[in-house]
């Protein structure tokens, strides 16, 4: 989902307030208007005014008309948009909520444009995937971005550590090296599921299954509680709190004060970092979240973002004319250059080479996933019962019975009960 995971990418961003304004550079007749709804920091103006004005150049019948959305209860207003007589004819929306706004029945199927014209075979998995609903492509990838590991070269080079850990046992064994002279080997929250679901995820596990449109939880599988094992394990190689996520206390504050090895953010953190303590500047490193194997890296939850097109939009064409530009390989390119994110296309993660904090985001992009592709899954996140099964478990609990307790709070969830 949409929420925190690209708060670090969007904090190099300069703010402005376009507070639901149409955003409209240049000026003259058209024939067309396509509304286009975008959410609050996902680009920058400069990004905004460059796309308008090369676009309304090489499409002169159309003028562009953005309007800035806050995440903050974007959910009923767009199904509100879908059901009425004025949607917009391009919205953004986070790449998990597909599946809710596909269920309203108000979404343009986009498969065959998905097909012919964008690449779709190419696309980042962790995107395309939650757009795609019964294999209708609902949702058009935009773009991505997942956490990687940040870390203090300093402390690695104090502990002889050269190179960063490739798999998990060397992830491990690095972690109990640089718990040495009063620092710590890595800052982890005891619920930060996010990360949880990597590791559930590179066991074979699952959050949740899927049979004939019905969903289950899955926490309490064998592969799940694998997960979990190495969750608690990396964990306390740390002093994070059992009972909080990566917020309470900012693990970044935390992270700042100069004794933290390692901890697992958004690469946009790391400015956060610098600010709160100047002499970390240009001593922080990156590197994917290891995998089992050198392989690959580790699974990540993708977030991002999706275009859709509503099906009572008065300009569906012209629309879909704009997502296919926005998704473009000279759009995206320039969308990544600009506001450090991961493109749409596996194919394109060379446009970021030089990048460190990106590159490794790329890198780890590969392995990308998202969660369950259930409409009830948004329900799920806002009540989240795997954070207090974790904080369960971390605290001495039987995991195998605090999982299937969360499981079946799952279920129920996703039943919509």
């Amino acid at each position: 989902m949409k929420n925190r995971i690209l708060a670090g990418a969007v904090a190099l961003v300069s703010s402005v307030t376009l507070g639901g304004c149409g955003y409209l550079p240049g000026s003259g007749e058209s024939d067309r208007t396509v509304t286009v709804w975008l959410m609050k920091d996902s680009v920058s103006p400069g990004f905004l005014d460059k796309f308008t004005r090369a676009y309304e150049e090489e499409n002169s019948s159309v003028q562009l008309e953005f309007k800035i959305q806050e995440w903050s209860g974007i959910g009923p207003k767009v199904l509100a948009a879908l059901d009425g007589d004025e949607a917009p004819d391009v919205i953004e929306v986070g790449n998990t909520q597909v599946a809710q706004y596909a269920g309203s029945g108000g979404l343009r199927d986009l498969t065959l444009e998905s097909m012919r014209d964008l690449g779709s075979e190419d696309w980042l998995p962790g995107l395309a995937q939650p757009g795609s609903i019964d294999g209708v492509q609902y949702g058009i990838p935009w773009y991505a971005a997942n956490r990687v590991v940040i870390y203090n070269k300093d402390i690695f080079e104090q502990a002889g550590i050269d190179t960063p850990p490739k798999t998990r046992a060397e992830w491990i064994t690095a972690t109990e090296k640089l718990n040495s002279e009063g620092n710590q080997g890595i800052y982890l929250a005891g619920q930060n599921w996010y990360a949880l679901a990597g590791f559930i995820w590179d066991e074979g596990g699952e959050l949740a299954d899927e049979d004939g449109g019905d969903w289950t939880g899955a926490l309490h599988s064998k592969e799940a509680l694998a997960g979990m094992a190495f969750y608690k394990e990396l964990q306390g190689l740390g002093d994070g709190p059992s009972d909080s996520d990566e917020e309470k206390p900012p693990q970044n504050d935390v992270f700042a004060e100069g004794d933290v090895a390692q901890i697992i953010s958004m690469p946009g953190s790391a400015a956060l970092i610098e600010q709160k303590n100047p002499e970390l500047k240009g001593k922080l490193g990156y590197f994917p979240i290891p995998g089992k194997t050198a392989k690959s890296p580790g699974s990540v939850f993708t977030g991002g973002s999706d275009l859709i097109v509503p099906m009572n939009a008065d300009e569906r064409g012209a629309g879909i004319a704009v997502v296919k530009a926005l998704a473009s390989e000279r759009w995206q390119t320039e969308l990544a250059r600009s506001m450090s994110y991961v493109p749409n296309k596996l194919s394109l993660s060379h446009v970021i080479e030089g990048d460190e904090g990106t590159a490794a985001m790329a890198e780890g992009a590969t392995e990308g996933r998202a969660t369950p592709n259930s409409p009830q899954w948004a329900r799920v996140e806002a009540e989240n019962p795997i954070k207090p099964y974790m904080t369960a478990v971390l605290q001495g609990g039987d995991p195998e019975r605090e999982a299937r307790a969360a499981s079946e709070r799952i279920t129920a969830m996703l039943a919509g009960s």
